[in-house]
C-alpha cells in the first residue's frame, strides 16, 4: 500500500494522547515491553505501525469494525462515488465541528 506516512515517533502520539505505555500499546495489541522498544527507536513492523495510525492517529475504535463495514465501502467509492465522497465531506465536516 504505502499511502500512509510512517510513523516516526510513537512516544510524541503517546505523550500527546496523555496515555501510559501500557494503555497505549496494549490497544493495539502490542506489551508494554514491546511498545518501550519501539518507543526507544527499534523499527514497527508494517502491521504494528497501521494499527498504530489507525487507533491512536485516525482515532479508530477496532472493536466496531466489522468486514461488511469495509465492504460497504468498497462497494461505495468503487459503484458510488459521488454519494461517497459527498457523505466524507458530511463526516469531515462534523469532526471539524467537534475539534
Amino acid at each position: 500500500m504505502g499511502v500512509f506516512p510512517k510513523i516516526a515517533n510513537p512516544r510524541e502520539i503517546r505523550a500527546k494522547l496523555g496515555l501510559n505505555q501500557e494503555e497505549f500499546w496494549t490497544a493495539i495489541g502490542v506489551t508494554q515491553s514491546g511498545g518501550s522498544r519501539y518507543e526507544a527507536g527499534r523499527e514497527m513492523p508494517k502491521p504494528v505501525s497501521e494499527l498504530l495510525r489507525l487507533v491512536h492517529v485516525e482515532g479508530v475504535d477496532l472493536t466496531s469494525v466489522k468486514r461488511e463495514d469495509i465492504q460497504i465501502i468498497e462497494f461505495l467509492k468503487k459503484d458510488h462515488p459521488q454519494l461517497y465522497e459527498k457523505l466524507r465531506e458530511t463526516v469531515q465536516g462534523r469532526r471539524s465541528e467537534i475539534v
